[in-house]
Order: C-alpha cells, then structure tokens, then sequence
C-alpha cells in the first residue's frame, strides 16, 4: 500500500494487463485513440459485432482519468439535471437520463459475467449550507418528473450539519480499474488490439484515416477520439468545454464510515464512499475541484485543506493516498459525442463527461459504436440533435471570456517578474515563472533535477503555471499539462514545451545540480 503517495488506489499497483506491439503500417476497421472507459467499452463494442479494432493508448491502460475517478455508477449526479433543464430543455434531460440508464444496465450486467465486483450503495446529493438548499429541492422536481425514483431525506450517517438531502437507492460503485482491466482481457479474445506507450499526435483523412505517431503510422476507415479531449482542434470542442483537476483523498481508521455515496451540490465540493483496498475498507474524500491551473491556492494547499476538513468530522482519519483526476466540464451539461467537424464522417469523438465519466463513458461507447454500425439509439439520436437555450450561449460565453483573463493574467504576471539570479535554482520540488529577453519561461526543480523551458503553453499560447503537487506546468486556459521537463501530460497540446534555446543566458540551467 501507498504511504501517502500520490497515487490513485486504484492503480496501486497498477493492473497487469497484456498488450500487443504496434505494427507500423497495419489497417484497422476502426482504430481508437485512448485506454480508459471510453475508449476499451467502444472497442468491445465493435469487436464484438465482427470488426478489427486496435486500442492505442499514450501511456497506460486507465493511466488518466478513468483510474484516478471516484467511479460512482449512479444517475443521481450532483445537480447535473439542473444544469441540462437549464441550457437545454426536459425532453433532453430525459434522453440524458436514458442514455445513462442503459449504460449503468449494461456494466452491471458486464461486472456480473466477468466476476467484477460491484457495490450497490444509495447514492445522495446534499447541501453543505442552507443557501444549497434550494438547489437540491429544484434537482428533486426534476429527476421526478423525469421517472426517476427519488426521495428527500435527511444525511443522517453524515457527521457534520446538512440542509437538505435527496436520496436515489440502489446505485452502484466499483473499482474502475477492475473493469478495465475485464475490458482489456475481453477485447482481445475477441480478435483485437492493444496497444500502450504510443501516442497519436496526427490523423490526416485521405482515402481513409492515417494516423501518426512516433513510432510510425497505421491506417483505419473509422477512428474513435477517446482521449478526455480531442487533440485534433476541429470543432473548437476545448472552447465548449472547462478542464478541471478535483482531488481524492484515502484515509484508514476513520470512525462512523457512510454506507452510501455523498455528493454536494454547493461548493467547495465534498464527495464521499468507501472502497476495498487490500481487504481494508477506506473513506474516499474528494472535492476542492477547479478550473486547470487557476485557483488562488496551490494544489498542495488544496490537498491539506481537504484534509483538515476529513479529520476535522471523521475521528481517527489516517490518510493512505492521494491523487488528482482531471476532467473536461460541459458548459451545458451535456457531454459531445459523435463525428468530429472536418473528419469526412469517419473521426468520432467523447468529452465533456463533467466529473460523471462512468455512465456516460459507456453510453458515449454505445452511441458511437451505433453511428459505425448503423444501429443508433433514440436516445442518442435526440441528444445528437439537441437545442441549446439562450443560457447556454450565456454560459459558453463567460467560461471563454474567463479563459480570456487568464491567459492574459499569465503574460502580464510573467512580464512584471524579471527572471534574477535565484529564481534560475529554484528550490527542489518548486518551480517559477518568468521573462528572460521578454520571453516566458518556466524554471523547476525536480528529483534533484533543474530545468529551463519555455512556458507558454504549445496549443494556444497561454502561460503555464507550476503544479507543486504533481510537480507538472498547468496551462489556465485549455487545460494542456506538461512534466518538468516539458514533455505532454494532458491535452489539447500535442507538442511538448520547448526547451530554452541554446543561445539563452540560462542554457546552464537544464544540469543536475
């Protein structure tokens, strides 16, 4: 077991999970960029129907956002409903609701013939201050006339005050990585490919989809963007959506465990369920989410607060682990699925899942896996053909104009701090940003290692921002992350940051110290 490390309990360890080589020059029926939920569900999918698919994934299976989730399989997801009544209309709450109904149906049914296990848990939302109120009671109305069966309540099992309650019975919740991993074995018994550490960083649409890589390039006649968010910028789909980093937390020994899952529907954000982990029973804590790179406080201080909080209401709370996921939040609830603009009809796409990745994972697999088969959903076809309200435009335009003072609150903040003799060592674990010549630059220290590169960001030129818990450069605007030393963590970006030119006054500072 992690002794508060910065890892994800599920992937501690990591799963061991077979994989094929890449064959440079192979065709595929359909070739899927990702190996998280998204990504393995589709592939299934397909492969199951008779066509040849091949997973390929930049790192490891489940390495981003799927095995560092909170995995709750629920429909009751926070104010969610709300936020859909309120850009789009009931008629698409409903298909919303549907889509993820069959979706948590089916990894039911997956888990139960795979030997997965699954926990059935009551799943709550509930607000934190009397001001929540109201918004719990307008999810009720909503999820009632939507045929959902829920209930309000009291969070009795809760240790600190509640103002309201609202009560789905009969949830689900997992280990994320489990699945995958059924996943990865099922999908290549039935005939197709895995692939991990190579990272598609092209796909040019000809004759059919070329896509390139490091390693060389593959063809397919279908390809499937299963990556958070498409790295391919036609749709403008990372303006459409807000990246956002929330933290979990792990704690051992804590006292008056909840039976269910809790999430709140006014901010900060607390999140709670338990989990198995090496036959010990864990409190799961997660919240203090934001948008990438943009909170007034460090992460590492967000982290101590949300364990302050932990210990604060739950009696002999020890903390295990710690980790971070990243997710894309839709400015209109709903998440986007489908054919990517400018891909000939054969680039597909999934994001904007908005921190309920697990159902809508599997009904974004179903729905795109029916448009290459010819078998489409009702539900989907209704949210394919969605309406937004006037509220939408309202809210795309201010998370954009939001976006637009950050990148130039970047620029500025570098320009008014002249790089000095100090800041070119910075302190291990630490990192700073800059102008040298009226350029920014981005200086870390990290595992006894300095380095110098430039700092705006290789997507659309925003300034990065030093992460102090995962030691990474966080770009404020679209969420495009990158390690120490440059390399692409997250996207949008596919191109790393550039390290500082030879001719520079700090062509010194990249050397172990």
């Amino acid at each position: 077991m992690s002794t508060d490390g910065l890892a994800s309990i599920w992937l501690d360890p990591p799963p061991a999970i077979e994989t094929d080589a890449f064959d440079s020059d192979a065709h595929y029926d359909v070739a899927i960029v990702g190996g998280g939920l998204t990504g393995l569900a589709t592939a299934l999918l397909l492969a199951r129907a008779g066509r040849q698919v091949a997973v390929v994934e930049a790192r490891s299976v489940g390495a981003v956002t799927t095995g560092h989730s909170t995995a709750k399989v629920t429909l009751l997801q926070g104010t969610r409903l709300s936020t859909i009544v309120a850009n789009h209309t009931e008629h698409v709450a409903g298909a919303y609701v549907e889509g993820n109904r069959e979706a948590q149906a089916w990894l039911l049914a997956y888990a139960d013939e795979h030997g997965v296990q699954m926990d059935h848990r009551d799943a709550y939302t509930y607000a934190g201050t009397q001001s929540g109120a109201s918004a719990v009671r307008r999810e009720f109305d909503i999820a009632r006339r939507l045929g959902l069966p829920v209930d309000m309540t009291d969070a009795v099992e809760l240790p600190y005050p509640t103002y309201a309650t609202l009560c789905l019975p009969d949830q689900l919740q997992v280990n994320p990585v489990d699945v995958l991993a059924a996943l990865s074995r099922d999908l290549r018994e039935a005939g197709g490919i895995l692939i991990e550490g190579v990272r598609v960083t092209r796909v040019v649409r000809d004759e059919c989809c070329e896509l390139i890589t490091a390693a060389g390039s593959v063809t397919a006649d279908n390809v499937v963007l299963a990556t958070g968010i498409p790295f391919l910028d036609r749709g403008l789909y990372f303006a459409k959506v807000t990246a956002h980093r929330s933290y979990v937390l792990a704690f051992r020994g804590a006292t008056q465990l909840p039976r269910g899952m809790y999430i709140s529907a006014d901010s900060p954000t607390r999140s709670l369920r338990t989990a198995l982990h090496d036959g010990e029973e864990l409190l799961l804590v997660g919240g203090n989410g934001h948008p990438v790179g943009r909170h007034p406080m460090n992460p590492s201080e967000l982290v101590t607060d949300l364990t302050d909080w932990t210990r604060r209401w739950f009696q002999g709370a020890e903390r295990t682990h710690v980790w971070s996921a990243q997710d894309y939040v839709a400015h209109a609830g709903v998440p986007f699925v489908g054919k990517l603009p400018r891909g000939g009809g054969h680039v597909y796409l999934a994001t904007g899942y908005s921190k309920w990745g697990m159902t809508n994972a599997v009904a974004a697999a179903m729905r795109m896996a029916g448009e290459i088969l010819g078998d489409v959903p009702s539900w989907a076809r209704t949210l394919g053909s969605r309406v937004s309200k006037p509220a939408s435009a309202v809210r795309y335009f201010r998370a954009n104009a939001a976006i637009g003072v950050a990148a130039a609150q970047g620029w500025i903040e570098a320009e008014l701090h002249p790089l000095k003799r100090e800041d070119r060592t910075p302190a291990e674990g630490t990192g700073v940003v800059g102008a040298d010549r009226g350029e920014p630059i981005a200086i870390s220290t990290v595992a006894g290692r300095t380095c110098a590169v430039s700092a705006i960001c290789t997507h659309l030129g925003g300034v990065v921002r030093f992460n102090d818990l995962e030691k990474s450069w966080d770009c404020p605007c679209h969420g495009s992350r990158f390690d120490p030393y440059g390399k692409v963590v997250n996207g949008p970006a596919i191109v790393g940051l550039q390290p500082v030119a030879s001719g520079s006054k700090l062509k010194t500072v990249a050397s172990k110290q």
